[in-house]
């Protein structure tokens, strides 16, 4: 009889350990599926059409690999680029950067290509243990835009299980088995290799195929990390970067220029250097929601950049940039690199003078720090009536 007590109380746990569980996923994977829906972006008055980047390498078609490249034509002869945003989609000042030349950019000569979700697949999901929210919303005059808060690497629904150790194909660079997802750890990717090798094989194709004079991979990085508020780029791009620098601290823009390792694999500034003839370029801002150093991570600190530790850590000259009470807001970050990026046209058109890349339309570093990221944002109502 003691037994049969016994194992109904068992019976009777493991029912309610089994309902609160059901209860959790009931509440949880709805709010997780909502991730896999996009972020709606409205085409500026600049694109003048809307491509898949399957088109340049079917392997990826009907995957969660294939994503939108918005092109802007000007219609007259000039250089091209490229903007990669998203490849870290827990890096939102990229995203975000290229969202505003989508919706702002109007070429006046030469054509700008734009990938606001280069790893689509990392958009889909967060990184758990990090604790990051899913959103995050940016006010505009007309309402609130929510934003999705993906993760660094590839969703394993897409591509898994991860080796032990991650071999780079081309060079045998041996590293963490995780990395295998990481899309900036696959260039220039692989026709015949795993999910995220195939995006990269796509991007290095389209490269190839469109002629791109210059590409620029949008990030950001932790305070603490040496290569921050920086411009990494391929030796070949080494001048138009440096022009670029000299350009921005003219104006009171505090950044650095750092050579692309030659003996690290895998990376954009390195090997679509390498393997096309484009100039490749990397850009990083600070964002403290991504350090080891961070206290509460919330939609707060994505977006407003303040934290207290982060604080506390430049005070006792534990880091690479500075750190005010003012943070290190998402305006700030964006701004900066929307800076660069016309700093780098205008470079390029000095060394060329007949292959000008002019975007014009587009808000300045002051404009985006002053009034923030929202005003040049399309309200919600606006993206509703496309």
């Amino acid at each position: 009889m003691n037994a049969l007590r016994t194992d109904r109380k068992n019976l009777l746990a493991s029912l309610g350990v089994l309902a609160v569980a059901v209860a959790i996923l009931w509440v949880v994977i709805p709010d997780a599926l909502t991730m896999r829906q996009p972020d709606v972006i409205h085409k500026g008055p600049g694109v003048t059409e809307v491509r898949k980047l399957s088109e340049f390498f079917d392997g990826i078609a009907g995957t969660r690999g294939d994503t939108e490249v918005y092109v802007l034509d000007s219609g007259k002869p000039g250089a091209s680029a490229l903007i990669l945003g998203g490849t870290h989609p827990n890096e939102p000042s990229g995203y975000l950067t290229a969202v505003l030349f989508i919706e702002n950019a109007m070429p006046s000569a030469g054509k700008l290509y734009v990938i606001p979700t280069t790893n689509a697949s990392a958009m889909t999901h967060t990184d758990y243990m990090e604790g990051t929210p899913r959103k995050f919303s940016i006010d505009t005059p007309g309402g609130p835009r929510s934003f999705r808060y993906g993760s660094r690497a590839t969703s394993p629904a897409d591509q898994w299980p991860d080796p032990d150790i991650y071999v780079h194909a081309s060079s045998g660079q041996r590293l963490s088995g995780s990395e295998t997802r990481n899309l900036n750890r696959a260039y220039p990717g692989r026709a015949d290799g795993t999910f995220t090798e195939k995006v990269a094989f796509a991007i290095t194709s389209l490269i190839q195929k469109e002629k791109i004079d210059i590409t620029i991979d949008l990030h950001e990085a932790s305070p603490e990390y040496p290569v921050v508020n920086a411009i990494v780029a391929h030796n070949r791009a080494m001048k138009i970067a440096s022009i670029a620098l000299l350009n921005l601290e003219m104006d009171d823009i505090a950044i650095g220029v750092e050579p692309s390792p030659t003996n690290l694999h895998g990376l954009s500034h390195r090997e679509l250097g390498d393997a096309t003839d484009t100039l490749a370029l990397l850009f990083e801002s600070t964002n403290p929601a991504q350090g080891r150093l961070r206290g509460v991570t919330n939609e707060a600190l994505i977006v407003d950049g303040k934290d207290a530790m982060y604080l506390a850590a430049h005070k006792l000259g534990r880091l690479f940039v500075p750190f005010g009470p003012e943070g290190e807001p998402l305006k700030k970050r964006v701004a900066r690199h929307v800076a660069t990026v016309q700093a780098v046209f205008d470079a390029y058109a000095s060394e060329i003078p007949d292959r000008h890349l002019i975007v014009g339309a587009m808000p300045s570093y002051a404009d985006v720090l002053g009034k923030g990221i929202g005003q040049y944002l399309q309200a919600p109502t606006s993206i509703a009536k496309q």
